[in-house]
């Protein structure tokens, strides 16, 4: 496995990290052991989670990812081998049956609270904000458009002040941010720098071939303000390891089960993961290995987010870290992005 650390601390991660948010649901509680048994032996020492999970988010299921972990480290005592990271969702229709209130004091103080029970913890590491309050473009949306009536108020100040009184109790370690553009996140750093309070040390945000938006300012604000993106759906809800395209994706396959996470299956993915194959196999590996590989290798990667629903899955995505790609791989991968850029943003 290779480390890197957690900017601006001495924490020490895995770049694998581990995903979660099909347990509880596409996976049960025995198999979600199994995957993180794995997952530590082959030195992958960071699980990330969330409240929301699993995904579909229902009611019925919420949080049951949370307890399947906090079981784990009930039963292994495996707690402190762990760098943990969770979220508090956000608001909207999505989330109705976990609160209203979204990041108010209240709301963050329940979330934590319900986390560490959960969990079975009396820390988090890294503790997310899922994604912004206010309206803006997210999970799949190419551009902004601003909505004058929106309700929200600037609260940026008024959350980490909220997060900070957690930090001093010793509840959580660090923050980070989710889902956030480049005005959000600037808006984060200025407050916790002009205040003296927590500063967001990563910033979760989807990466892959078939989306790497990241690439345009957040990639600087991660280089120039040294916080680190955790690349989620890096194999774009399995899209990236070439299953459906060949035909060979099981019943239990996300997009057989939930087809209306269509965000890595518009005609223009489909066109460009045809692409990626061919270089994946031209160079005699699998689209899985080279997709991951790829982001693995991103400069303002701190740790790449992979989930599987088997262990064979599973081994295969963490292997990735001992794939490097050459530039001439590179400069294939390059060419088909200059020509179908950013196809599920």
């Amino acid at each position: 496995m290779k480390y890197t650390t957690l900017p601006n601390t001495d924490i020490k991660v895995s770049k694998i990290c581990l995903g979660t948010m099909t347990w509880g649901n596409q996976n049960t509680q025995d198999e979600g052991f199994a995957q993180m048994d794995m997952a530590l032996d082959k030195g992958v020492n960071f699980f990330d989670c969330a409240e929301l999970y699993p995904v579909p988010a229902t009611a019925e299921t919420y949080a049951e990812t949370e307890r399947i972990i906090g079981n784990w480290f009930s039963k292994t005592g495996h707690r402190d081998k762990v760098i943990l990271a969770t979220k508090i969702a956000g608001t909207g229709d999505y989330t109705a049956h976990i609160r209203t209130t979204g990041f108010s004091k209240e709301a963050l103080q329940e979330a934590v609270d319900n986390s560490l029970k959960r969990l079975q913890t009396d820390y988090i590491d890294l503790y997310q904000l899922h994604w912004p309050e206010r309206e803006t473009n997210t999970f799949g949306v190419r551009d902004y458009k601003h909505n004058s009536n929106d309700p929200w108020k600037d609260n940026f100040n008024e959350i980490l002040h909220s997060l900070n009184d957690f930090v001093k109790s010793g509840k959580i370690r660090h923050v980070g941010i989710s889902n956030e553009g480049a005005w959000g996140t600037m808006r984060y750093l200025e407050e916790s720098k002009n205040s003296n309070l927590p500063r967001p040390v990563t910033i979760q945000n989807a990466y892959s071939l078939l989306c790497r938006t990241f690439e345009g300012d957040l990639a600087e604000i991660a280089h120039r303000e040294n916080i680190g993106l955790l690349a989620y759906s890096p194999m774009a809800f399995g899209v990236l390891s070439g299953k459906y395209l060949k035909g060979t994706a099981s019943d239990n396959a996300r997009l057989k089960l939930f087809p209306r996470f269509a965000r890595y299956s518009s005609e223009q993915s489909t066109k460009a993961t045809k692409r990626y194959l061919k270089i994946a196999e031209t160079y005699n590996m699998s689209l899985a290995q080279m997709s991951l590989a790829f982001v693995n290798q991103r400069s303002f990667l701190t740790s790449n987010i992979i989930g599987a629903t088997t262990l064979e899955q599973l081994e295969e995505n963490i292997n990735s870290i001992h794939i490097d790609l050459d530039a001439e791989i590179l400069e294939a991968i390059n060419a088909v992005h200059s020509e179908i850029p950013n196809p599920a943003p």
